[in-house]
């Protein structure tokens, strides 16, 4: 069988009906990137319509099914795929318990995502997508001091003062970089501070694969975190 000459190469992005997986999806498949996205739902039209209606989706758009807190749930999305982009994490109001409503499935999560990456022998990449307030959550910030990769921010007080998605983030990150695989990977870590929407994923996409001119970011809306 021929190679498809348009062909760019396969990724995955979990939590593909979210705001930012949703941009970098209409990206991707701008740039001809044949994109599996997980759900909790495929069947949920209302939550993934926007996603049908994407130039390219028709062609190149898979929607599964994969759940955070399910072992081995994203193994058949990452398989053969070149690069994941996890940007699936819980955001959601605490009814009664922050640890097991989003905390654990942060943490977890990744862990479950990073042990399906693991079985695929085609991956090269792992985009993980952390946010400002796993720096920025404490009280010994220096005005003239910037952040950079060595700063965090503080867990004492994410609980203290019940700042759960922080305290989330904060630890499935950690527990990102522990892992045995996440070594072997030049894995990326983005901070959500600013993101202006295509460059920052895209910039990445492109230094990611190395391989498509068409990615060059280019300034467009941008959004707080």
């Amino acid at each position: 069988m021929a190679k498809d000459i348009g062909f760019k190469g396969k990724v995955c992005v979990t939590g593909a009906s979210g705001f930012i997986a949703s941009w970098l999806i209409q990206r991707l498949l701008e740039s001809e990137y044949h994109v599996t996205g997980t759900v909790r739902n495929p069947g949920d039209y209302k939550k993934v319509t926007h996603l049908w209606e994407l130039e390219g989706a028709s062609e190149r758009l898979q929607l599964v099914k994969a759940d955070l807190m399910e072992m081995g749930s994203f193994d058949d999305a990452v398989m053969d795929c070149e690069g994941v982009f996890h940007t699936a994490s819980p955001v959601c109001e605490v009814k009664s318990n922050p640890n097991a409503e989003i905390v654990y499935p942060a943490v977890n999560g990744t862990l479950n995502v990073l042990r399906s990456c693991e079985k695929n022998p085609a991956l090269r990449r792992v985009v993980l997508t952390p946010s400002s307030c796993a720096i920025r959550t404490r009280d010994d910030i220096d005005p003239i001091v910037p952040f950079d990769e060595s700063s965090c921010a503080s867990v004492e007080i994410c609980e203290r003062l019940g700042i759960w998605y922080a305290l989330g983030k904060i630890l499935a990150e950690k527990a990102a970089w522990e892992f045995p695989f996440v070594k072997e990977l030049k894995t990326f870590v983005i901070v959500k501070s600013l993101i202006y929407f295509y460059d920052s994923f895209m910039y990445l996409a492109r230094t990611f694969f190395r391989q498509s001119p068409s990615l060059t970011p280019q300034t467009r809306d941008h959004v707080q975190d």
